[in-house]
């Protein structure tokens, strides 16, 4: 079976804790570099990624190939062995090293959001569509297998017209060293989560807002949105969200029908070995659907891997959706800095 080689910019703590161990199982997918501006960190992480790459290839059979380690991101791109890069940088640097490395021959997976406005999502896609290779914002959640069952339920009809979506998402964050703390980086409730809010409400939606309103509470030292809701006009439905960063940790989301309703219990941090609930209540009762266990990090690298080994030139989630959701975060920015209603503008 053909695998796609897979370099990492950089180990961050984000790809270690929740991405690592999903693609070192993932089918078609192969680490085989990893980058750090730093050389002895580079070498541990390769060591670290090797440890890890080794004990989820105890049991096949086959001897896990060494992970280089580079001391500069260049020279990682420079890797005619690399296909495809997984960028786990900070916010602000997503849009310049998706382009070096679709400049360098290579796919690209991003963290999100992915970059800090809907100018910057719509250059990383020209680029991705000139350079005839994959790019793709890592929204895993749209993986897991409660959302697709609960857009089923929604496009069956059994709650009835969608008229609401209610998401909260929060955690508690007050290290100063960390990027979601320094707006330099880009981060913040809204860069970091609102990105979800918005996501998911535009998908459970399928359609976009026209109008959008914010209102923000900043951190008087960091100078970051720590606490942000909003509101998502779609024309006779809404969506309403609140994120935090240095609330009690929480994640739900809610559909409201006109007749019946859907609750979400844990959307975004999905456990990979436990199956997750959605409860939903319509004129016919009440019942609670189990959907998995299933790993949303692995599904995701999985169905990347496969479209581009295929030679397909859309990735498994088009990169008009991410323009599309970094026009609405531009809109809730400008509302939050102007207190009035702003345009969504695609």
């Amino acid at each position: 079976m053909k695998t796609l080689r897979w370099g990492i910019l950089p180990a961050s703590s984000h790809f270690n804790l929740r991405v690592l161990q999903p693609m070192s199982r993932a089918a078609g997918a192969e680490i085989v570099a990893v980058a750090s501006r730093d050389g002895a960190r580079a070498e541990a992480a390769a060591e670290a990624i090797d440890a890890v790459v080794s004990a989820s290839m105890a049991d096949s059979g086959k001897s896990p190939t060494r992970v280089r380690a580079y001391a500069s991101y260049e020279s990682l791109l420079a890797d005619p062995d690399v296909d495809a890069v997984y960028i786990s940088l900070p916010n602000n640097l997503h849009l310049e090293w998706t382009l070096k490395a679709l400049a360098a021959g290579k796919h690209v997976l991003c963290e999100k959001p992915f970059g800090l406005n809907a100018v910057e999502a719509r250059r990383a896609s020209d680029a991705g569509r000139a350079s005839c290779k994959l790019v793709m914002e890592a929204f895993m959640y749209r993986f897991h297998p409660q959302w697709r069952r609960a857009k089923e339920i929604i496009m069956s009809s059994e709650i009835g017209k969608p008229t609401a979506v209610e998401v909260s998402f929060s955690y508690n964050n007050k290290d100063p060293r960390n990027i979601r703390n320094r707006p330099e980086n880009g981060g913040g409730a809204l860069y970091d989560i609102g990105c979800y809010a918005v996501s998911c409400a535009r998908w459970l939606m399928g359609a976009e807002p026209s109008r959008v309103f914010c209102s923000s509470e900043y951190d008087p030292d960091f100078g970051t949105d720590r606490l942000s809701s909003g509101i998502l006009d779609f024309g006779g439905s809404c969506a309403t969200f609140t994120v935090g960063t240095q609330s009690a940790s929480f994640q739900q989301v809610v559909v409201l029908g006109d007749k019946g309703s859907i609750l979400i219990r844990l959307p975004f941090n999905a456990y990979p070995d436990t199956p997750l609930q959605i409860e939903v209540k319509s004129g016919v009762g009440e019942r609670i659907v189990d959907c998995g266990p299933s790993d949303q990090y692995r599904s995701m690298v999985e169905a990347f891997s496969y479209a581009a080994l295929s030679g397909s030139q859309v990735p498994p989630t088009p990169m008009s959706d991410s323009i599309a959701n970094m026009a609405v975060l531009d809109a809730l920015f400008a509302s939050a800095s102007s207190a009035t209603w702003a345009p969504v503008k695609i």
